[in-house]
């Protein structure tokens, strides 16, 4: 293997990190940007172009306080320009009331994409999200054992004000040099 095949494939990986957090942070924009312009997706209960994944994700997943979507194993086949890429993972989702089945559970899935190498990088053409088993977790979640940062949906989340203030710590300590 060579150097720019390491690239890609860790470029490929990046990318379904990226959508991972796009979704567990509801930041939708970030969310369609893994896709292709002509990219298309095809989830449990959902299948069409990227924009209309991205509205229909953003509506399916408001009833959630929150989302993890955790990878596992991750293959790559380099194509040229294109590339085919297998993801394992889990899914949690969590909601209110915490006894409905519907906003409390736990998916195994694997991403199927098709990926092609665009202008501005390495993009989904087309998904399969496979969802291999789900399990319910209504019931089982419990309060914080103590005091400390919350995950949260959307820009309130604390990785949103902890990153601006690694970044403005970088560019004062670049300013310096």
């Amino acid at each position: 293997m060579n150097l720019a095949e390491l690239v890609d494939r860790q470029e490929i990986h990046a990318l379904v990190l990226r959508y991972c957090a796009a979704v567990d942070r509801a930041d939708w924009g970030a969310v369609r940007a893994v896709y292709a312009t002509d990219g298309v997706d095809h989830h449990t209960g959902f299948s069409g172009d990227a924009d209309a994944y991205v509205a229909w994700l953003r509506e399916r997943t408001a009833v959630f306080d929150g989302t993890a979507h955790l990878t596992a194993n991750h293959t790559v086949e380099l194509l040229g320009d294109h590339a085919y890429a297998e993801t394992s993972g889990t899914a949690v989702h969590w909601g209110s009331p915490a006894e409905d089945e519907t906003r409390n559970f736990t998916s195994g899935f694997r991403y199927l994409d098709h990926l092609r190498r665009d202008p501005d990088g390495w993009r989904i053409v087309e998904r399969l999200a496979v969802r291999d088993w789900t399990r319910s977790d209504a019931g089982r979640l419990r309060d914080p054992e103590g005091d400390g940062p919350r995950g949260r949906r959307g820009p309130d989340d604390p990785s949103t004000a902890f990153r601006e203030r690694v970044r403005t710590t970088a560019e004062s300590a670049r300013r310096m040099t």
